[in-house]
């Protein structure tokens, strides 16, 4: 026999006193003593009871015995699997929002990545491109995962490192990654899916994870394997409805709290409006939640047969320790690679930014005016919807039909401030006295912040402005077109501009040779907008012809060509910088934006990576596949090499692009050429 003394609890600096006291206590006890509670006797042979041995000595008996006499994960039609691994996040990963809703879809699924403690229910930000050409980069450089023949299959997800044990529902047609590890059922059940889902969230399931890792601190790496070992009680018919029940309410209940959140798939209206169509009683929903989860551990600590004091045991583990009651959806602990960033709440920005969405034809205004009915709840293994449930239904008309741009302009047709301010009134809402100055300063990185998710930043409302942001374009990313930015060059900017010429030849007609104090500072003020405005139209004329937006490509690349019109945001120009430099020195080859501005460049690789030639539409002509099934390069292209870069190639084009990498910094400097950083690293899924 071995006597092991528990330390952990308390601060450092009295932990030796308290040994003292123990090894006190030991001395002084007789055969009929108590044994204090932080002393355990344990025969070192018992830690082998567990999967793995760990010196887990504090764990009774009993609990031992669990590990020997109750089945473990994997088995009975269960499984759980370990999935895709991209090693270039940048390239095969999107935020869902990035992405077209019609044909370029096709390409890209959801994609379970890990992301925050959320038992139960978890949005899933992220598509990962899963086309035969990505699949050929993939296994170029990443690897499929062992679950590859298992996606698309509902499942149950959990991250893989975070600050607390949560699972939660993965819906049908996902793919799940190395930090989203998947379980499965046999032929897919869901109601044996949703008992599954509240007996891995109990706290005697976490606490039998635990006891492998033998560590009770939360932030642990819950693999696959340690999964696949752990016990799982036995359930009959009856059983298996109850904790159904359970689970697919507390789903119901975690979902409903997302519903104000905008990027989510869940969306419905922003806070300030959503009790249009329902209230949401956040406490009452946390006081249910946590009901929900006692009774799911009444029900597994009988199932596990584990009571006494066992139980307590285990219960003030989970008190201690474990956040499984917090109901948050975005709590603040994550594995750092899949952090996903948030805003503070910020009700009054909030409503700006849906009145954005209603404005650009994003969100539709019928919900907060009652005309039209919320969509029913979804089940929890129905797939990911293109749409949340607050966006317009496709072919349904926008609050006003535009031109997907708007302009911060007062007095034009298209005024952002006066269209938002329309919204507002529409839904019989008092719009912020500031709200120009709102919309100029505030709102734009407001918007980068709350449309970032994984390390991914994608806004899809676009600030172009001045430095001073006296004058703006705004541009939505499902309106773009090969032709936006001639639009904005002809039918905004330039008359703008022409406007204010005018304005400041009047003025210094009218004030003459010798104009006032005030007078002057009006002039100052007049002449500094229009040398702006006239930059600005220089560098979107410079920026035209090379604009050819392709959503696949997603947003920081096309973005990127246009950082030299968001000086108004230097956190966010920088980035696009970035991107753009990363670009221009060929680290994102297989962009469709690359190979428009480098033809040259591209062409030629697509002889030696067949993923970028499928990208490319070059397979045929690069590549053949010979009787083993095995692609190889063709020896000769089935057409010139020089035919392929002319016909992509365009005088304009490269004279635009001469013009933009030889142009001055903003403050006089002009970038070495192929000294290019890159912007985004390319880490593990």
């Amino acid at each position: 026999m071995t006597m092991f003394i528990r330390l952990l609890d308390g601060p450092v600096e009295q932990k030796s006193g308290v040994l003292r006291e123990v090894i006190g206590a030991l001395r002084r006890a007789d055969d009929k003593g108590a044994v204090p509670s932080q002393a355990f006797e344990r025969v070192p042979g018992v830690f082998s009871d567990v999967p793995g041995s760990p010196f887990a000595y504090w764990v009774s008996e009993h609990v031992r015995g669990v590990f020997q006499h109750v089945a473990r994960f994997e088995a009975e039609g269960r499984s759980v699997k370990q999935g895709l691994v991209t090693a270039d996040d940048f390239r095969f990963v999107r935020a869902w929002w990035e992405v077209g809703v019609s044909a370029e879809r096709g390409r890209w699924f959801g994609f379970a990545k890990g992301g925050v403690f959320s038992p139960f229910y978890a949005d899933l930000p992220l598509l990962v491109g899963y086309s035969e050409g990505d699949q050929v980069g993939l296994q170029a450089i990443g690897r499929y995962g062992r679950g590859a023949t298992h996606y698309f299959r509902p499942g149950l997800t959990w991250p893989l490192r975070t600050n607390g044990l949560s699972f939660r529902v993965m819906p049908s047609g996902c793919i799940f990654s190395h930090k989203g590890p998947a379980a499965f059922v046999e032929q897919d059940s869901s109601e044996r899916l949703l008992a599954l889902l509240a007996v891995m969230n109990s706290s005697p399931f976490g606490y039998l994870v635990s006891v492998q890792l033998a560590r009770t601190e939360l932030a642990q790496s819950y693999e696959v394997g340690l999964i696949q070992q752990t016990p799982l009680p036995a359930l009959s018919v009856a059983d298996n409805e109850r904790l159904a029940s359970l689970a697919r309410r507390a789903w119901s209940l975690k979902r409903t709290l997302d519903t104000t959140s905008e990027p989510s798939h869940a969306f419905f209206l922003p806070p300030p409006l959503r009790g249009r169509i329902g209230v949401i009683d956040q406490p009452a929903i946390e006081a249910e939640l946590a009901d929900i989860q006692r009774q799911n551990d009444d029900l597994t600590f009988e199932f596990f047969g584990i009571a006494g004091e066992d139980r307590s045991q285990i219960e003030d583990w989970s008190r201690k320790s474990s956040p499984a009651l917090n109901i948050d959806v975005q709590p603040a602990t994550t594995d750092e690679d899949d952090d996903d960033s948030t805003t503070d709440t910020n009700d009054a920005l909030d409503l700006v930014s849906w009145s954005v969405g209603v404005a650009f034809g994003r969100f539709d205004i019928r919900l907060a005016t009652c005309d039209r009915a919320a969509p029913p709840e979804p089940e929890p293994f129905d797939p990911l919807p293109v749409h949340s449930p607050g966006m317009l239904p496709e072919g349904d008309p926008p609050f006003r039909q535009g031109t997907g741009i708007q302009v911060d302009d007062p007095g034009h047709h298209d005024d952002l401030t006066a269209v938002v301010t329309s919204v507002l009134n529409a839904v019989k809402v008092e719009p912020p006295s500031d709200l120009r100055h709102t919309l100029a300063r505030d709102f734009f990185p407001f918007h980068i912040q709350r449309y970032s998710k994984s390390r991914r930043k994608a806004p899809i409302y676009w600030q172009l402005a001045t430095p001073s942001a006296s004058y703006s374009v705004w541009l939505y990313l499902h309106a773009f077109n090969a032709d936006t930015l001639y639009k904005v060059q002809n039918d905004y900017v330039a008359p703008k501009l022409g406007h204010e010429e005018q304005k400041l030849d009047r003025l210094r007609r009218e004030y003459g040779d010798s104009p006032t104090a005030s007078q002057r500072k009006e002039l100052d003020s007049q002449e500094t907008f229009v040398a702006e405005l006239r930059t600005f139209l220089d560098e979107v004329k410079r920026a035209a012809p090379l604009w050819k937006p392709d959503l696949d490509d997603g947003v920081i690349i096309n973005f990127a060509s246009l950082w030299r019109l968001v000086p108004h945001q230097r956190p966010w120009q920088k980035e696009c910088k970035a991107t753009w430099d990363a670009l221009a020195d060929g680290e994102y080859d297989w962009s469709h934006l690359a190979m428009h501005l480098w033809p040259e460049r591209v062409v030629p690789k697509c002889q030696q990576d067949r993923s970028l030639a499928i990208a490319h539409g070059l397979e045929d002509i690069f590549w053949s596949e010979d009787a083993d099934s095995k692609w190889k390069p063709r020896p000769t292209p089935t057409r010139p090499l020089n035919d392929l870069i002319k016909e992509r190639t365009s005088s304009a084009v490269k004279a635009a692009l001469d013009s933009l990498l030889s142009a001055p910094q903003p403050g006089g400097t002009s970038r070495p050429r192929g000294k290019g950083k890159r912007a985004a690293t390319g880490g593990e899924s």
